[in-house]
């Protein structure tokens, strides 16, 4: 029988250490105890959605339970029915769990009692619980005593974008590894190299474009790209992207942060209004303009720009108050709102330096 389509992100799921993308760290970390035998038997994996919490969960029980293992080199699927089993979500002894459905205490009870057993045929019983944040009190409390005293063959992996709301008596007993958003440079190169292996042709611009939009999530932005592909084909141009998404330009967005900067208010009005009739994403457009004030603070800090740097950083926080029910109007106004709050600040800037110069002139 004929398989099935497999859209981006299951066809290009890591199958090992190497493939993953920006998360050294957590890569480092793993392998690391692999090769010294120091393999804890809960581990936290934190961060936020598609930066490869459960990719990670899947290659370390391969790693742990491959017929070679414990080894950090992961055979090639093709050459080890273990972890093909794993890879696939059809081994016994490698159990994942959405923590989201299976939140109750009665299912943890069955799992503590289940997890007694050794493994049917591997190294490790691994289960993998994603979203672990969702269970209830209840199921957590019935969980603690298992993590205080696991069984040698047990090993826990959780994932979760929301640590807060997990108990601390259970984050101490695991070990927590952060995951970080992907630089956008990391996922433009997969992007590209994904878009090559598929004979697409997508301008540069587009996966920027891409990885702007995903906000650090690879999942998200491979998952754009799929939805670009049944939208314009094999060809893929920034402004398909922009019109689909309503996503503002680089361009715009820069032509923005140069009124205001500029303290130009009849051209930040143009600016935006060029935002609006095109019908972007006005809160998209609020972080994208957020993102590169942020950038030019940078640069400002960097060159010893004390002034400029100031106003900056007033046009930031004035702008950052609006965060919700951003219409056209609310738009508007929070632009003009930072540039009038930079101009007054930076009135007040010049009087504290003028005193300061009478100050050290009278003492001289």
């Amino acid at each position: 029988m004929q398989q099935g389509y497999q859209v981006i992100a299951r066809r290009w799921r890591p199958t090992s250490f190497s493939e993953l993308v920006g998360q050294e760290k957590v890569v480092r970390v793993l392998t690391n105890a692999i090769e010294r035998n120091r393999v804890a038997h809960a581990y936290l994996f934190v961060g936020p959605r598609g930066t490869g919490k459960t990719s990670i969960a899947r290659l370390f029980a391969m790693a742990l339970n491959c017929e070679q293992g414990p080894s950090i080199h992961v055979p090639v699927l093709e050459t080890s029915a273990v972890c093909r089993a794993i890879f696939n979500g059809s081994s016994l002894d490698v159990i994942e769990i959405d923590g989201a459905s299976n939140n109750s205490v009665e299912q943890v009870r069955a799992l503590r009692e289940e997890c007694q057993y050794a493994p049917a045929e591997l190294r490790y019983k691994i289960y993998i619980i994603d979203e672990v944040h969702m269970l209830s009190t209840a199921a957590f409390n019935a969980l603690l005593k298992t993590l205080e005293e696991p069984p040698a063959h047990v090993k826990f992996l959780f994932a979760t974008t929301e640590a807060h709301k997990i108990p601390l008596t259970i984050v101490s007993r695991c070990q927590r590894l952060e995951f970080q958003p992907i630089p956008a440079a990391a996922i433009v190169k997969k992007l590209a190299e994904i878009a090559k292996a598929d004979g697409l042709s997508i301008e540069p611009e587009a996966l920027a474009s891409i990885a702007r939009l995903a906000d650090g999530g690879m999942r998200d932005a491979q998952s754009i790209l799929e939805q670009m592909i049944a939208f314009c084909g094999a060809t893929i141009r920034e402004s398909d992207i922009l019109d689909v998404y309503g996503l503002a330009s680089e361009a715009d967005i820069r032509g923005i942060i140069d009124a205001m900067v500029a303290k130009d208010m009849k051209q930040t009005l143009a600016r935006a209004q060029t935002l609006i009739t095109n019908a972007c994403d006005l809160g998209r457009a609020q972080k994208d303009i957020l993102q590169a004030l942020r950038a030019r603070l940078l640069k400002a800090i960097e060159t010893g720009s004390k002034e400029s740097a100031a106003a900056l950083l007033f046009m930031m926080d004035s702008f950052s108050t609006q965060t919700k029910n951003l219409g056209p109007l609310a738009f508007e106004v929070s632009l003009l709102r930072a540039i009038e709050w930079s101009q007054l600040h930076s009135v007040d800037l010049l009087i504290a330096s003028l005193e300061e110069d009478k100050k050290k002139r009278s003492t001289s």
